[in-house]
């Protein structure tokens, strides 16, 4: 029994970082704070915060780097809202920002 506890919290230190890991985005001029470019693309690097394309002001918890809207420390998961927000968010402007 303890040692499925120890491996499961070993799975979950091992796993943590790659779910919040950051995803290569299209570019749009130049990339933002912390991703480099790549073709056409942005690729984050290890320390890479959240960002979206910036579609006016970026929404609350979010600084502007270029064409694009990067997550601050403490900063809540957006999208782009389309219409009223989906069920567990809530409007920033131009977008939606998670509960």
């Amino acid at each position: 029994m303890i040692k499925f506890w120890v491996m499961a919290g070993f799975a979950s230190m091992v796993l943590a970082p790659v779910a919040n890991a950051q995803q290569a985005m299209l570019r749009n001029g130049s990339c933002p704070t912390g991703y480099s470019t790549s073709g056409n693309y942005c690729v984050p690097n290890d320390r890479a915060r959240p960002a979206l394309d910036r579609n006016g002001s970026c929404p609350s918890g979010y600084s502007t780097s270029g064409n694009y809207c990067v997550m601050n420390e403490g900063g809540k998961p957006a999208i782009h809202r389309v219409g009223s927000c989906p069920s567990g968010y809530s409007t920033s402007g131009a977008y939606c920002l998670r509960n």
